[in-house]
Protein backbone atom coordinates (compact mmCIF):
# COMPACT_ATOMS: atom_id res chain seq x y z
CA UNK A 1 0.00 0.00 0.00
CA UNK A 2 1.10 3.95 -0.48
CA UNK A 3 1.52 6.11 2.56
CA UNK A 4 -2.06 7.67 1.26
CA UNK A 5 -3.46 4.36 1.55
CA UNK A 6 -2.35 3.59 4.90
CA UNK A 7 -3.26 6.54 6.18
CA UNK A 8 -7.05 6.39 5.32
CA UNK A 9 -6.75 2.73 6.60
CA UNK A 10 -5.53 4.13 9.72
CA UNK A 11 -8.27 6.86 10.00
CA UNK A 12 -11.04 4.08 9.60
CA UNK A 13 -9.78 1.70 12.50
CA UNK A 14 -11.09 3.98 15.20
CA UNK A 15 -14.65 5.24 15.33
CA UNK A 16 -13.74 7.99 17.11
CA UNK A 17 -11.03 10.70 15.82
CA UNK A 18 -10.13 11.12 19.68
CA UNK A 19 -9.99 8.61 22.82
CA UNK A 20 -7.75 9.87 25.57
CA UNK A 21 -6.45 7.45 27.61
CA UNK A 22 -2.48 5.45 27.76
CA UNK A 23 -4.20 1.58 27.98
CA UNK A 24 -4.53 0.43 24.80
CA UNK A 25 -1.61 2.16 23.14
CA UNK A 26 0.63 1.48 26.50
CA UNK A 27 0.26 -2.01 25.50
CA UNK A 28 1.17 -2.34 21.68
CA UNK A 29 4.00 -0.22 22.67
CA UNK A 30 5.22 -2.64 24.89
CA UNK A 31 5.24 -5.49 22.33
CA UNK A 32 6.78 -2.91 19.97
CA UNK A 33 9.81 -2.21 22.68
CA UNK A 34 9.51 1.29 22.46
CA UNK A 35 8.55 2.16 25.77
CA UNK A 36 12.21 3.38 26.60
CA UNK A 37 15.52 4.77 24.81
CA UNK A 38 18.84 4.86 25.28
CA UNK A 39 18.83 8.92 24.79
CA UNK A 40 17.36 11.75 26.68
CA UNK A 41 13.71 12.48 25.83
CA UNK A 42 12.15 16.02 25.86
CA UNK A 43 8.42 16.23 25.73
CA UNK A 44 6.83 19.38 25.11
CA UNK A 45 3.12 20.26 25.93
CA UNK A 46 1.45 23.62 25.77
CA UNK A 47 -1.44 25.84 24.35
CA UNK A 48 0.91 27.88 22.07
CA UNK A 49 4.49 27.81 21.33
CA UNK A 50 4.88 23.73 21.13
CA UNK A 51 6.20 23.89 17.65
CA UNK A 52 8.29 26.78 18.00
CA UNK A 53 10.40 25.18 21.07
CA UNK A 54 10.74 21.78 19.76
CA UNK A 55 11.95 23.34 16.40
CA UNK A 56 15.04 25.58 17.98
CA UNK A 57 15.56 22.29 20.13
CA UNK A 58 16.10 20.18 17.33
CA UNK A 59 18.08 22.81 15.40
CA UNK A 60 20.38 23.95 18.63
CA UNK A 61 20.98 20.01 19.51
CA UNK A 62 21.81 19.32 15.89
CA UNK A 63 24.33 22.26 15.69
CA UNK A 64 26.18 21.02 18.66
CA UNK A 65 26.65 17.52 16.73
CA UNK A 66 23.95 15.40 17.64
CA UNK A 67 21.91 13.01 15.81
CA UNK A 68 17.83 13.57 16.52
CA UNK A 69 14.23 12.36 16.58
CA UNK A 70 11.67 14.95 16.26
CA UNK A 71 7.71 14.18 16.51
CA UNK A 72 5.31 16.90 15.86
CA UNK A 73 1.69 17.42 14.84
CA UNK A 74 -0.05 18.07 12.95
CA UNK A 75 1.25 18.35 9.57
CA UNK A 76 0.41 21.38 6.70
CA UNK A 77 0.69 20.07 3.79
CA UNK A 78 2.68 16.34 4.07
CA UNK A 79 2.08 13.84 6.72
CA UNK A 80 5.69 13.14 6.82
CA UNK A 81 6.63 16.93 8.15
CA UNK A 82 5.42 14.42 11.79
CA UNK A 83 8.98 12.92 11.46
CA UNK A 84 12.11 13.79 11.36
CA UNK A 85 15.29 12.62 11.94
CA UNK A 86 18.34 14.03 11.71
CA UNK A 87 16.57 17.28 10.46
CA UNK A 88 14.82 15.08 7.49
CA UNK A 89 11.30 14.16 7.56
CA UNK A 90 10.81 10.43 7.07
CA UNK A 91 9.64 9.41 3.47
CA UNK A 92 7.20 7.27 2.69
CA UNK A 93 8.61 4.03 2.78
CA UNK A 94 9.72 3.96 5.55
CA UNK A 95 6.80 5.19 7.09
CA UNK A 96 5.01 2.30 5.26
CA UNK A 97 7.09 -0.15 7.02
CA UNK A 98 6.69 1.13 10.02
CA UNK A 99 3.05 1.10 9.90
CA UNK A 100 2.63 -2.68 8.64
CA UNK A 101 5.08 -3.14 12.40
CA UNK A 102 2.32 -1.23 14.12
CA UNK A 103 -0.18 -2.98 12.05
CA UNK A 104 0.95 -6.53 12.75
CA UNK A 105 2.05 -5.73 16.92
CA UNK A 106 -1.77 -4.08 17.25
CA UNK A 107 -3.67 -7.60 16.94
CA UNK A 108 -6.77 -6.66 17.84
CA UNK A 109 -5.95 -3.53 19.54
CA UNK A 110 -8.08 -0.52 18.33
CA UNK A 111 -5.78 2.29 17.95
CA UNK A 112 -6.82 6.31 17.05
CA UNK A 113 -4.98 7.62 14.25
CA UNK A 114 -2.88 9.78 16.56
CA UNK A 115 -2.19 6.85 18.63
CA UNK A 116 -1.07 4.26 15.76
CA UNK A 117 1.23 7.07 14.09
CA UNK A 118 2.68 7.91 17.37
CA UNK A 119 3.27 3.98 17.75
CA UNK A 120 4.93 4.34 13.96
CA UNK A 121 7.02 7.36 15.04
CA UNK A 122 8.62 5.87 18.04
CA UNK A 123 9.11 2.44 16.43
CA UNK A 124 11.47 4.51 13.81
CA UNK A 125 13.02 6.47 16.21
CA UNK A 126 13.83 3.93 18.11
CA UNK A 127 16.65 2.12 15.41
CA UNK A 128 17.49 5.24 14.61
CA UNK A 129 20.71 5.59 17.11
CA UNK A 130 19.51 8.98 18.25
CA UNK A 131 21.45 11.12 20.80
CA UNK A 132 18.46 13.06 21.65
CA UNK A 133 14.19 12.44 21.23
CA UNK A 134 12.15 14.90 21.26
CA UNK A 135 8.30 14.55 21.48
CA UNK A 136 5.81 17.10 20.79
CA UNK A 137 1.97 16.72 22.97
CA UNK A 138 -1.04 16.48 20.44
CA UNK A 139 -3.45 17.33 23.04
CA UNK A 140 -3.00 17.89 26.70
CA UNK A 141 -0.33 16.11 28.19
CA UNK A 142 -1.18 13.31 30.84
CA UNK A 143 -3.59 11.24 28.24
CA UNK A 144 -1.63 11.72 25.29
CA UNK A 145 -0.24 9.17 23.63
CA UNK A 146 3.35 10.31 23.81
CA UNK A 147 2.92 10.64 27.36
CA UNK A 148 3.45 6.43 27.07
CA UNK A 149 7.37 7.51 27.03
CA UNK A 150 9.24 8.78 30.46
CA UNK A 151 10.72 11.94 29.74
CA UNK A 152 14.25 13.27 31.71
CA UNK A 153 12.63 16.63 30.88
CA UNK A 154 8.66 17.96 30.26
CA UNK A 155 8.72 21.28 28.83
CA UNK A 156 5.16 23.30 29.25
CA UNK A 157 5.22 26.36 27.32
CA UNK A 158 2.28 28.10 27.78
CA UNK A 159 -1.32 27.48 29.02
CA UNK A 160 -4.75 29.35 27.46
CA UNK A 161 -8.14 28.52 26.63
CA UNK A 162 -8.22 25.89 23.67
CA UNK A 163 -9.79 22.49 23.03
CA UNK A 164 -12.24 23.19 26.44
CA UNK A 165 -14.26 20.15 25.40
CA UNK A 166 -11.00 17.70 26.26
CA UNK A 167 -9.46 19.77 28.70
CA UNK A 168 -11.41 21.72 30.88
CA UNK A 169 -12.60 24.84 31.07
CA UNK A 170 -10.34 27.19 32.86
CA UNK A 171 -6.46 27.15 33.01
CA UNK A 172 -6.02 25.42 36.22
CA UNK A 173 -7.92 22.50 34.63
CA UNK A 174 -5.82 22.58 31.59
CA UNK A 175 -2.89 23.26 33.16
CA UNK A 176 -3.33 20.20 35.43
CA UNK A 177 -3.80 18.13 32.16
CA UNK A 178 -0.99 19.33 30.88
CA UNK A 179 1.34 18.43 33.92
CA UNK A 180 0.50 15.37 33.78
CA UNK A 181 3.81 15.02 31.48
CA UNK A 182 6.10 15.63 34.61
CA UNK A 183 7.63 12.59 36.24
CA UNK A 184 9.06 12.12 39.51
CA UNK A 185 12.63 13.75 40.73
CA UNK A 186 13.08 14.91 37.01
CA UNK A 187 12.96 18.89 35.88
CA UNK A 188 9.80 20.19 35.19
CA UNK A 189 9.94 23.86 33.07
CA UNK A 190 6.97 26.10 32.87
CA UNK A 191 7.83 28.59 29.91
CA UNK A 192 5.40 30.97 30.09
CA UNK A 193 5.08 34.13 33.11
CA UNK A 194 2.11 33.53 34.00
CA UNK A 195 2.01 30.11 35.32
CA UNK A 196 -0.89 28.47 36.97
CA UNK A 197 -1.08 27.58 40.89
CA UNK A 198 -2.11 24.08 39.33
CA UNK A 199 1.56 23.63 37.54
CA UNK A 200 3.24 24.46 40.94
CA UNK A 201 0.69 21.86 42.73
CA UNK A 202 0.95 18.98 40.45
CA UNK A 203 5.08 19.54 40.63
CA UNK A 204 5.22 18.95 44.16
CA UNK A 205 2.46 16.30 44.63
CA UNK A 206 4.35 14.88 41.80
CA UNK A 207 7.98 14.84 42.98
CA UNK A 208 8.93 17.08 39.76
CA UNK A 209 11.26 19.55 40.04
CA UNK A 210 9.71 22.86 38.86
CA UNK A 211 11.71 25.44 37.15
CA UNK A 212 9.86 28.59 35.50
CA UNK A 213 10.34 31.15 33.19
CA UNK A 214 11.23 34.66 35.10
CA UNK A 215 13.10 32.64 37.79
CA UNK A 216 15.81 30.00 37.07
CA UNK A 217 15.37 31.10 32.79
CA UNK A 218 13.61 33.85 31.05
CA UNK A 219 14.42 36.59 28.34
CA UNK A 220 14.54 40.00 28.21
CA UNK A 221 15.05 42.35 24.98
CA UNK A 222 18.21 41.28 24.10
CA UNK A 223 19.15 38.19 25.86
CA UNK A 224 18.38 34.81 27.33
CA UNK A 225 19.44 33.23 30.49
CA UNK A 226 18.94 29.74 32.00
CA UNK A 227 20.88 27.65 35.06
CA UNK A 228 23.18 24.95 34.30
CA UNK A 229 25.58 23.30 36.31
CA UNK A 230 24.44 25.28 39.19
CA UNK A 231 24.89 28.86 37.78
CA UNK A 232 23.40 31.28 35.85
CA UNK A 233 24.42 31.56 32.00
CA UNK A 234 23.06 34.01 29.51
CA UNK A 235 23.56 34.46 25.66
CA UNK A 236 22.63 37.92 23.94
CA UNK A 237 20.79 37.52 21.31
CA UNK A 238 20.30 39.63 18.21
CA UNK A 239 16.53 38.64 15.80
CA UNK A 240 14.85 35.58 16.99
CA UNK A 241 11.90 34.97 14.52
CA UNK A 242 10.94 32.35 16.88
CA UNK A 243 10.57 34.23 19.89
CA UNK A 244 12.91 34.68 22.80
CA UNK A 245 10.46 32.89 25.10
CA UNK A 246 10.88 30.12 23.07
CA UNK A 247 14.52 30.32 22.81
CA UNK A 248 14.71 30.62 26.37
CA UNK A 249 12.74 27.70 27.49
CA UNK A 250 14.40 25.42 24.62
CA UNK A 251 18.02 25.97 25.85
CA UNK A 252 17.17 25.59 29.79
CA UNK A 253 15.61 21.81 28.05
CA UNK A 254 18.90 21.25 26.61
CA UNK A 255 21.58 22.67 28.97
CA UNK A 256 19.65 19.67 31.64
CA UNK A 257 20.72 16.98 29.15
CA UNK A 258 24.16 18.50 28.10
CA UNK A 259 22.97 18.80 24.12
CA UNK A 260 23.65 22.86 23.90
CA UNK A 261 26.00 24.08 21.33
CA UNK A 262 28.21 26.85 21.45
CA UNK A 263 26.52 29.29 18.35
CA UNK A 264 23.45 29.54 20.01
CA UNK A 265 22.24 33.16 19.09
CA UNK A 266 23.09 32.14 15.26
CA UNK A 267 21.13 28.77 15.09
CA UNK A 268 18.83 30.39 16.66
CA UNK A 269 18.15 33.61 14.45
CA UNK A 270 18.64 31.08 11.37
CA UNK A 271 15.50 29.10 12.43
CA UNK A 272 12.41 29.43 10.84
CA UNK A 273 9.22 27.07 10.66
CA UNK A 274 6.55 26.56 8.02
CA UNK A 275 3.02 28.39 8.89
CA UNK A 276 4.71 30.58 11.46
CA UNK A 277 4.31 33.75 10.66
CA UNK A 278 5.81 32.49 6.94
CA UNK A 279 6.91 35.13 4.86
CA UNK A 280 6.64 34.59 0.74
CA UNK A 281 7.36 37.27 -2.14
CA UNK A 282 4.54 36.37 -4.67
CA UNK A 283 4.37 38.53 -7.65
CA UNK A 284 6.20 41.15 -6.09
CA UNK A 285 3.91 41.12 -3.07
CA UNK A 286 4.35 40.14 0.70
CA UNK A 287 2.81 37.43 1.76
CA UNK A 288 2.54 36.39 5.41
CA UNK A 289 1.51 32.83 6.61
CA UNK A 290 -0.05 31.96 10.11
CA UNK A 291 -1.44 28.82 11.53
CA UNK A 292 -2.58 30.32 14.52
CA UNK A 293 -5.65 28.81 15.51
CA UNK A 294 -6.31 30.73 19.07
CA UNK A 295 -6.27 34.32 20.42
CA UNK A 296 -3.32 34.72 21.98
CA UNK A 297 -1.46 32.65 18.85
CA UNK A 298 -2.80 35.18 16.05
CA UNK A 299 -2.41 38.16 18.80
CA UNK A 300 1.35 37.22 18.43
CA UNK A 301 1.66 36.87 14.84
CA UNK A 302 -0.40 40.05 14.56
CA UNK A 303 2.64 42.24 16.33
CA UNK A 304 5.39 40.04 14.15
CA UNK A 305 3.69 41.54 11.31
CA UNK A 306 5.49 44.20 9.41
CA UNK A 307 3.15 47.18 8.23
CA UNK A 308 3.05 47.44 4.88
CA UNK A 309 3.10 50.86 2.83
CA UNK A 310 0.44 49.78 1.26
CA UNK A 311 -3.14 47.77 1.76
CA UNK A 312 -3.44 45.01 4.29
CA UNK A 313 -5.47 41.62 2.70
CA UNK A 314 -6.25 39.10 4.79
CA UNK A 315 -7.59 35.55 3.97
CA UNK A 316 -8.81 34.11 7.10
CA UNK A 317 -10.41 30.51 7.79
CA UNK A 318 -11.30 29.22 11.06
CA UNK A 319 -12.97 26.24 12.74
CA UNK A 320 -16.32 26.46 14.15
CA UNK A 321 -15.02 25.57 17.57
CA UNK A 322 -12.35 28.48 17.61
CA UNK A 323 -12.60 31.88 18.56
CA UNK A 324 -13.07 33.83 15.32
CA UNK A 325 -15.17 36.95 16.64
CA UNK A 326 -12.29 37.44 18.90
CA UNK A 327 -9.78 36.86 16.94
CA UNK A 328 -11.54 39.72 14.14
CA UNK A 329 -11.81 42.21 16.58
CA UNK A 330 -7.77 42.07 17.30
CA UNK A 331 -7.03 42.29 13.27
CA UNK A 332 -9.85 44.33 12.27
CA UNK A 333 -8.17 47.37 12.89
CA UNK A 334 -5.24 46.00 10.88
CA UNK A 335 -6.95 45.13 8.09
CA UNK A 336 -8.13 46.84 4.52
CA UNK A 337 -9.79 44.28 3.19
CA UNK A 338 -11.16 40.48 4.31
CA UNK A 339 -11.38 37.90 1.82
CA UNK A 340 -13.12 34.68 3.86
CA UNK A 341 -12.95 30.87 3.19
CA UNK A 342 -15.01 27.79 4.35
CA UNK A 343 -13.59 25.10 5.63
CA UNK A 344 -14.62 21.88 4.76
CA UNK A 345 -15.33 19.03 7.22
CA UNK A 346 -17.37 18.38 10.28
CA UNK A 347 -15.66 21.07 12.24
CA UNK A 348 -15.80 23.34 9.43
CA UNK A 349 -16.86 26.40 9.25
CA UNK A 350 -18.33 28.50 6.59
CA UNK A 351 -17.31 31.95 5.09
CA UNK A 352 -20.93 33.84 5.62
CA UNK A 353 -20.78 32.26 9.10
CA UNK A 354 -17.50 34.28 9.83
CA UNK A 355 -19.04 37.21 7.52
CA UNK A 356 -21.66 37.31 9.72
CA UNK A 357 -19.28 38.49 12.70
CA UNK A 358 -18.16 42.00 10.97
CA UNK A 359 -19.52 45.37 10.98
CA UNK A 360 -20.86 46.96 7.98
CA UNK A 361 -18.67 49.06 7.74
CA UNK A 362 -15.77 46.34 6.71
CA UNK A 363 -14.67 45.44 3.36
CA UNK A 364 -15.59 41.79 3.59
CA UNK A 365 -15.80 38.66 0.75
CA UNK A 366 -16.79 35.87 1.08
CA UNK A 367 -15.63 32.53 -1.10
CA UNK A 368 -16.10 28.51 -1.01
CA UNK A 369 -12.20 28.00 -0.45
CA UNK A 370 -9.15 29.08 0.30
CA UNK A 371 -7.84 28.55 -3.00
CA UNK A 372 -10.95 31.01 -4.23
CA UNK A 373 -10.01 33.57 -1.65
CA UNK A 374 -6.45 33.54 -2.17
CA UNK A 375 -6.93 33.63 -6.08
CA UNK A 376 -9.20 36.79 -5.28
CA UNK A 377 -7.07 38.84 -2.75
CA UNK A 378 -3.45 38.61 -4.44
CA UNK A 379 -5.40 40.71 -7.84
CA UNK A 380 -5.01 44.43 -8.01
CA UNK A 381 -1.99 43.96 -5.12
CA UNK A 382 1.22 45.22 -6.08
CA UNK A 383 4.65 46.81 -4.22
CA UNK A 384 4.00 47.87 -1.04
CA UNK A 385 0.76 45.66 -0.73
CA UNK A 386 0.32 42.88 2.25
CA UNK A 387 -1.73 39.32 2.17
CA UNK A 388 -1.77 37.52 5.06
CA UNK A 389 -3.30 33.94 5.51
CA UNK A 390 -4.37 32.94 8.88
CA UNK A 391 -6.85 30.54 10.95
CA UNK A 392 -6.05 27.23 11.12
CA UNK A 393 -3.39 24.56 9.62
CA UNK A 394 -6.14 23.75 6.71
CA UNK A 395 -5.80 27.90 5.88
CA UNK A 396 -2.23 27.38 5.82
CA UNK A 397 -2.64 24.00 3.72
CA UNK A 398 -4.95 25.42 1.24
CA UNK A 399 -3.59 28.42 0.37
CA UNK A 400 -0.09 26.94 0.59
CA UNK A 401 -1.12 25.18 -2.60
CA UNK A 402 -2.40 27.76 -4.09
CA UNK A 403 0.36 29.71 -3.97
CA UNK A 404 2.67 26.94 -5.14
CA UNK A 405 4.18 26.68 -1.94
CA UNK A 406 6.64 23.42 -0.99
CA UNK A 407 7.03 23.20 3.55
CA UNK A 408 9.50 20.47 3.21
Amino acid sequence: MTLDDWLARIERLHPQEIELGLERVRKVAERLAVLRFACPVLTVAGTNGKGSTVALMEHLARAAGFRTGLYTSPHILHFNERVRINGIAVDDAELCRAFEVVETARADVALTYFEFTTLAALWLFQGAGLDLLILEVGLGGRLDAVNIVDPDVAVITSIGLDHQDWLGDDREQIGREKAGILRAGRPLLFAALDMPAAIAECASVGGAVLLRAGVEFGSDADAVYWQQDGQSRHCDTAEVPLGRDNLAGAVQALSLVNRLPENIAVIAGQTRLAGRCQWVRKDGVDCYLDIGHNREALQRFLTMLPTPAGRRRAVFAMLADKPAEAVIGDFIAAVDDWYLASLAGSRGRSASSLAGLFPASQSVHCFESVADAVQSARQGLGEGDQMIVFGSFHTVAEAALALGLELI
